[in-house]
């Protein structure tokens, strides 16, 4: 990294505080700057008062994509069509690389009376978008952290999550206190780069107004490093990979690189699904 890296901000392109449905707000989607972004194509933030009746994600079906939660608040039962089940405490993560189709749920567990995170979205590349489904979920302490960024998926500086996630991607969840400054420097080949607060507020890219808790911002694509100041204490992911090379054929609940891939695995979904009615699961 070179002086005129930084004396030249990496403008940002886009903000944007989403579309809100009851607990959970979309900050972006195919049709909200998905296709400049992808691999990351979904983005919500979820924050559910549980005292109010609010529930989680019952069970639910996905393909062609590779969904990430990290729970930053709660505790959440899991169990999905792998077989795997448990609890995922306040700090884990749960990878769901739905492949060729996975049906998943995640529920507050008994006495949480908040969920809260977000939950990511990534298209698959070709050669695993109908691969068979694969899950994750790690506890707090398995996640890697460099400095102030815990290293979610993929690597960063040195670190690298145990999570299986594609070449190519990083995910971080960063933490910075009142004044604090940090320059995340992208990988080499990652053009891709955006933000998304759920604490505080920054100064970032030489934005007259700083980005703040709810905000999600996309970077102009390129290669250079970006630098953060904490307006107040302040917490957000950030994602950057290289662009993914493929279109987008999106289903409800699942986004593959063709319509003929998109058919075979909500055909997969539907099969799971009818054998979910069958045991009174659905």
């Amino acid at each position: 990294m070179n002086a005129a890296t930084l004396a030249s901000p990496r403008a940002i392109v886009h903000r944007t505080r989403g579309a809100a449905h009851g607990p959970i707000t979309r900050l972006l989607s195919p049709g909200r700057m998905g296709r400049q972004l992808k691999p990351f194509v979904f983005l919500d933030w979820f924050d559910m008062d549980l005292s109010d009746g609010q529930q989680g994600f019952g069970l639910h079906p996905h393909s062609g994509i590779a969904t990430f939660t990290w729970l930053i608040a709660g505790e959440a039962a899991y169990e999905d069509t792998t077989g795997a089940r448990g609890l995922l405490p306040a700090g884990g993560v749960e990878w769901m690389r739905a492949g060729k189709g996975v049906w998943h749920a995640s529920e507050p567990a008994p006495g949480s009376r908040r969920m809260a995170g977000f939950q990511l979205w990534l298209a698959l590349p070709a050669e695993l978008e109908l691969a068979p489904a694969e899950s994750v979920y790690l506890a707090p302490e398995r996640i890697p952290q460099i400095g102030p960024a815990k290293v979610l998926l993929g690597e960063y500086a040195g670190a690298r999550s145990p999570i299986p996630s594609p070449e190519g991607v990083s995910y971080l969840a960063v933490s910075l206190k009142d004044g604090e400054r940090w320059t995340f420097v992208p990988p080499a080949g990652h053009e891709v780069a955006w933000v998304a607060l759920n604490a505080g507020a920054l100064n970032a890219a030489g934005e007259a107004r700083p980005l703040e808790a709810g905000e999600m911002a996309a970077f102009a694509e390129s290669g250079e490093a970006v630098s953060f100041t904490a307006v107040g204490d302040a917490a957000f992911v950030l994602g950057s990979s290289p662009r993914h090379p493929h279109e987008l054929a999106t289903g409800y609940y699942s986004v593959h690189t063709s319509a003929e891939a998109l058919a075979a695995g909500e055909a997969e979904i539907a099969r799971l699904g009818e054998a979910l009615r069958a045991r009174g699961r659905l």
